[in-house]
């Protein structure tokens, strides 16, 4: 295959365990990724286990961002609670300012946000959500970025109210010819195969054109690939897209990295 010259960031949704419950491999994915969206106590994390990550984060150099999401540890954020977007657009600044404060204790800080779960999804379609969101990032701290999924309301509205925003795509979730991801428990809705993921991306980063399950290819913009740290076999996959990504010449650099 020939070389192509592009760079992609790696994120990975981490420091999603509470308490003494762990979820996933933090240590292991953060020396993989770029990027660092740590939970912030809505659908996981609690203080010491938002500052172990951000300290790891640290240490291995990686760009730190928030991912708020709805308050249900219970459904790991998988599942929309009803609020008003005036609500959400609260909530979220809650979770980002916890974390914004452990940042300082750890010696870094959060430069962008990412929403997480059935709140991103949520904002994916709904204009009103999206814009709630976006104007209470913007209000909190307007040098934060946001980390939005490609082709969806939020990306739309961020480049609209002029709040810098990047696009993101998934390594491991499969697409709808919407633009929105195939909602887990269908069919087609997860990607297992580290090969699978990094073939599909390497064709995606070469074409711009995202497969989905019920139609035509759909152009949608890559600044970052996200390979959830939940999943069964994400450090693998990581680490299988880094080496196949560089080997076609592609740099693994953060999104914010000018």
């Amino acid at each position: 295959m020939a070389k192509i010259n592009k760079r992609i960031d790696l994120n990975s949704d981490l420091g999603e365990g509470f308490g003494p419950w762990k979820m996933g491999d933090d240590k292991a994915m953060l020396a993989v990724v770029t990027s660092a969206n740590i939970a912030c106590g809505g659908h996981a994390s609690d203080p010491e286990t938002m500052f172990k990550t951000l300290s790891l984060a640290v240490k291995n150099g990686v760009n730190v961002g928030a991912h708020p999401g709805y308050n249900d540890r219970e459904g790991f954020g998988r599942r929309v609670i009803p609020m008003a977007p005036a609500e959400v657009g609260r909530l979220i600044v809650a979770q980002i300012g916890s974390l914004q404060a452990l940042a300082k204790l750890a010696g870094t800080k959060v430069s962008y946000v990412k929403a997480h779960g059935a709140l991103a999804n949520l904002a994916a379609r709904d204009a009103d959500v999206a814009e709630a969101m976006v104007q209470a990032i913007q209000d909190l701290d307007p040098d934060l970025t946001i980390l939005a999924i490609s082709g969806t309301q939020v990306e739309r509205i961020a480049k609209v109210k002029g709040q810098r925003v990047y696009s993101e795509i998934f390594a491991d979730r499969g697409y709808l010819s919407s633009g929105h991801l195939v909602p887990r428990g269908e069919k087609g809705a997860m990607i297992h195969d580290p090969s699978e993921a990094a073939d599909r991306l390497l064709h995606m980063l070469e074409t711009g054109l995202m497969p989905v399950i019920d139609g035509d290819p759909i152009k949608l913009d890559a600044h970052s690939i996200c390979v959830h740290g939940d999943s069964a076999g994400a450090v693998a996959m990581a680490q299988e897209l880094r080496q196949k990504l560089g080997d076609a010449g592609i740099s693994i650099r953060n999104f914010l990295d000018t």
